[in-house]
């Protein structure tokens, strides 16, 4: 076992017990799995778009100064 693991099971072990389940949460959350993450995020597709492609656009917005 390594150094920085002891330490880890010291500080866990000296650990308040109020401070027990936010640090619990935090560390289980370290370690989900990714495929327990939805994809997509739910963020995607939050703002409506008129169903054209920016790449499709990419010479006319550079042609046009993009965001001046």
């Amino acid at each position: 076992m390594s150094a920085e693991r002891d330490e880890l099971l010291r500080l866990v072990r000296d650990l308040p017990e109020d401070q027990v389940a936010p640090v619990l949460a935090d560390l289980r959350r370290r370690l989900r799995p990714p495929t327990d993450r939805p994809w997509p995020p739910p963020f995607f597709a939050v703002v409506p778009g008129d169903g054209t492609s920016i790449a499709d656009k990419a010479d006319d917005l550079l042609r046009e100064g993009f965001a001046r």
